[in-house]
């Protein structure tokens, strides 16, 4: 009779621990899943790509599915698909991390061009505003999207300081600070903007200049980074191919999860120390 009610007892409290865990997974996914698609919409109308996030969420499943059956399909063993899994979650957000990030490169690489012409158009004697006007008209995305958002803004009533500021916040690189500032400064001053401009353009030249040689000669760092994190997990894969006896034993026994997780640690570590060594600041 003791023995069935303690019997009873944990089934019970196993199950509303089951039960409260899993409570606290899926609360946790609904807060992961709504940042996701928040930092999606974000990313997507900074970049003036009005898609549904939604069918690029479904399309996001259909592909992380895919892909956990070919690791199953080549691993041969459900274990290996857990880190897998994991990487799935993550790459989301550093999918529109990178997508900002290329974008405000290539905004700032335009930005020295339009800087310049601004330069020549006030020293011809043209106001701000509608040297900037004809300036973005010629220009290409990104920065006549940004600059044209800024120009409509100011058409439907909003100041030129407080359109500066928006275009800051939608571009927070150095350059467009620079710009913004001296823009603003000039704005509230007056003075010879021009100079300053033609300043800021030979800077911003000489930045993307050094930053290119930079780029340059730390390409090989981050290639070895980036074979050095792919190699180990390539060669998992084709051993457990090859020899799945031998490698069942790194997937079933204790001491081979130890082996699994202070690979992925020394993995990390050293794509980490690399890249940190190779991001050099400019």
């Amino acid at each position: 009779m003791w023995l069935t009610m303690a019997v009873l007892s944990f089934a019970i409290a196993v199950s509303l621990g089951a039960w409260l865990a899993l409570g606290r997974m899926w609360r946790a996914w609904v807060v992961f899943d709504d940042q996701v698609r928040r930092d999606a919409r974000h990313t997507l109308e900074a970049s003036f790509l009005f898609l549904d996030e939604g069918r690029i969420w479904v399309a996001a499943w259909v592909a992380g599915t895919a892909v956990v059956l070919v690791i199953l399909w080549l691993g041969g063993s459900g274990w290996l698909a857990l880190p897998v899994l994991g990487g799935l979650l993550a790459f989301p957000r550093f999918a529109l991390r990178i997508l900002r990030r290329r974008r405000e490169h290539r905004f700032d690489a335009q930005l020295p061009d339009l800087v310049q012409a601004l330069a020549g158009a006030l020293r011809a004697g043209a106001g701000v505003q509608p040297a900037l006007q004809h300036i973005v008209a010629q220009s290409l995305p990104p920065l006549s999207q940004e600059f044209g958002l800024m120009l409509r803004e100011q058409r439907l009533g909003l100041g030129f300081q407080d359109a500066l500021q928006k275009l800051r916040e939608r571009v927070p690189t150095e350059s467009c600070g620079l710009v913004v500032s001296a823009l603003s400064i000039a704005a509230q001053t007056g003075g010879s903007l021009a100079d300053t401009l033609e300043g800021i353009a030979q800077t911003l030249r000489a930045r993307q200049h050094w930053l290119g040689r930079v780029q340059a000669l730390t390409a090989q760092g981050r290639m070895q980074s980036h074979i050095m994190a792919g190699l180990p997990i390539l060669l998992l894969f084709v051993l457990s191919r090859l020899e799945p006896e031998a490698m069942d034993k790194l997937w079933s026994t204790a001491l081979g999860w130890v082996v699994l997780l202070g690979i992925l640690v020394l993995e990390c570590l050293g794509t980490l120390w690399i890249r940190r060594i190779v991001a050099v600041e400019v």
